[in-house]
């Protein structure tokens, strides 16, 4: 079932009703909106599993039996009364039935608790520090109304997925610690690349609104699915292919569905979204935790009581916050690299540490990760490289994160364990999106297809290149200043270990592009903007840095 254009406009009618009636904050919205829906489904989920107990001859433990007791006298039907039936919680028993005052008190005080309670028996509370933020009646009263009219008991689960995507869609701002909204056609990119398999783990540490689990559920229903399984999908304005895993066994489906997918987040509101986003697709069971990874440790046990792997995880996929700092005394002995506080090496060493022998990761970073200058730059990138395999970076346009930020990023992607001999750098000027201020109109020019080609094919790019290499008729210097060949128009090219050794292990992917007749020596305006910006950030760290390390010198 698609999503339709009547299913869009109700949402759109939701976020009308609330940026009017003086809640403007897309997050939060989104987050109420995740909450009514689990609401509202939370009714036709105990009658789905009442029906499966009668066919199955077994009691039915519904949530809604017995008795509540009220939190709020003010909400008793009678006087004196200082309980109700829990049925009278059931979504039509009070969004179809109360108004005005009422609705919100009720809402507030009882139904929020009550289905705090319910979620508190799982492994993680989806309701922990949930508490209701709409409390204007009548915005309350259209907004649960319209909630109401999507009937998403009728909708399969990816359409409640993709209508729920609809609504994160929605959120046009960067957050408070610097998480930015993946842009998803990138995402399903990066999970090409990587390829997840049935059986493997896969892990994003800085979950966010679970796009990338999310994409990789797809990516390998997609690939145990047969022919007349598959469909062709309309998404963010393109067409892209659909599977529903009718190879996939009973058993595998219990696989994927409870030992594949796991994630942290720092902030609440994250968790809660990417929390809704993966029980409308399907996966209640894949918990995503509140945590963060960089300041807290778990040993053999505590990952055993929470059911995570201990050897580490066989495919991580990531878009950690850019531009946050933590205090060096709050981070793990684990992830510390020299005196750095930045988030974005912080979670690369992270990465590496939490990826098993062999294990695949592919992580946005900033364009300064590839070639900062500090200490900790330098010595990432060296560990990277000698004891790891570098396979790729993916040069993203600048803008691709609008309307967040214009910040210039690149994918990187590596296996933990060897050494590294070369690397293949992939250049995108167009992701198949006008790179404007919005960065939301599709246009015909997308080189994300065939990169992501080119990367699953790297072996025999190899060989062309090393043919190209050494039958062409020139050789000239490099951006980097390396001879590379003349005659090279392709937007992919190599480097090896030897030239990034030479290079400080400088991974970005303009100092290796070779210059061609068919170019101009000059660089894109945007791109040179785009670097100094990163530049200048990489000073501004190296400044921060060498006046903490002053600071303690004195004292």
């Amino acid at each position: 079932m698609p999503l339709t254009p009547d299913l869009r406009r109700k949402i759109d009618q939701i976020r009308d009703y609330l940026y009017g009636g003086g809640y403007p904050d897309p997050i939060s919205n989104a987050e109420q909106l995740a909450f009514f829906f689990f609401f509202y489904l939370s009714e036709h989920w105990d009658r789905e599993s009442a029906a499966r107990a009668r066919l199955a001859g077994r009691e039915h433990a519904s949530q809604f039996t017995g008795v509540w007791a009220l939190k709020n006298p003010l909400n008793a039907p009678a006087p004196e009364a200082n309980t109700i039936p829990a049925e009278r919680l059931r979504w039509s028993a009070w969004a179809r039935v109360l108004s005005g005052e009422p609705l919100v008190r009720f809402v507030r005080d009882e139904i929020f608790a009550f289905y705090a309670r319910a979620a508190s028996r799982s492994a993680v509370n989806f309701m922990d520090g949930a508490r209701l933020t709409i409390d204007e009646p009548t915005v309350l009263a259209q907004v649960l109304n319209l909630v109401d009219e999507l009937r998403l008991e009728q909708a399969d689960a990816d359409t409640k997925g993709d209508l729920f995507e609809y609504v994160l869609g929605q959120i046009k701002q960067a957050g408070e610690l610097g998480q930015f909204r993946t842009p998803r056609h990138i995402i399903r990119a990066i999970v090409r690349m990587l390829d997840p398999q049935i059986g493997e783990t896969v892990y994003d540490p800085a979950a966010g609104t679970a796009g990338f689990l999310v994409a990789a559920y797809d990516h390998i229903r997609l690939q145990n699915s047969s022919e007349h399984a598959t469909e062709e999908i309309m998404l963010d304005g393109k067409t892209m292919r659909r599977g529903h895993g009718d190879k996939l066994s009973a058993a595998k489906w219990d696989i994927l569905g409870r030992r594949t997918f796991y994630g942290n987040d720092v902030d609440l509101k994250m968790v809660h979204l990417a929390t809704m986003n993966l029980t409308l697709r399907g996966l209640p069971d894949v918990f995503i935790r509140r945590r963060n990874v960089l300041t807290t440790a778990l040993d053999a046990q505590q990952k055993a009581e929470l059911g995570l792997p201990d050897e580490g995880y066989d495919v991580i996929l990531a878009n950690p916050p850019f531009s946050g700092r933590v205090d060096r005394d709050r981070l793990t002995d684990d992830v510390k690299i020299g005196a750095t506080r930045a988030t974005e090496i912080l979670f690369l060493k992270y990465m590496l540490d939490s990826l098993k022998a062999g294990g695949r990761c592919g992580v946005i970073v900033p364009e300064g990760v590839l070639f900062g200058s500090t200490k900790a730059h330098r010595e990432i990138r060296r560990m990277l490289i000698e004891n790891n395999t570098v396979e790729a970076v993916l040069s993203l346009p600048a803008g691709v994160f609008q309307p967040y930020s214009g910040v210039k990023t690149s994918v990187l992607l590596f296996t933990k364990g060897g050494t590294t001999e070369r690397v293949l750098f992939l250049w995108a000027d167009n992701d198949g999106y006008k790179l404007d201020a919005q960065h939301n109109t599709p246009i015909e020019a997308d080189d994300l297809p065939s990169l992501v080609e080119v990367f699953r094919n790297r072996a025999a790019r190899w060989s062309e290149w090393q043919e190209k290499s050494i039958h062409s008729p020139t050789m000239g210097e490099g951006q980097g200043g390396g001879e590379r060949p003349i005659a090279w128009i392709n937007n992919w090219w190599f480097a090896t270990r030897e030239e990034l050794a030479t290079n400080e292990y400088n991974l970005s992917a303009g100092r290796y592009r070779p210059i061609t007749h068919l170019q101009t020596e000059h660089r894109e305006p945007l791109e040179i903007l785009a670097e100094l910006r990163a530049m200048e950030d990489e000073i501004v760290r190296e400044m921060e840095a060498l006046e903490t390390r002053l600071k303690e010198t004195v004292l």
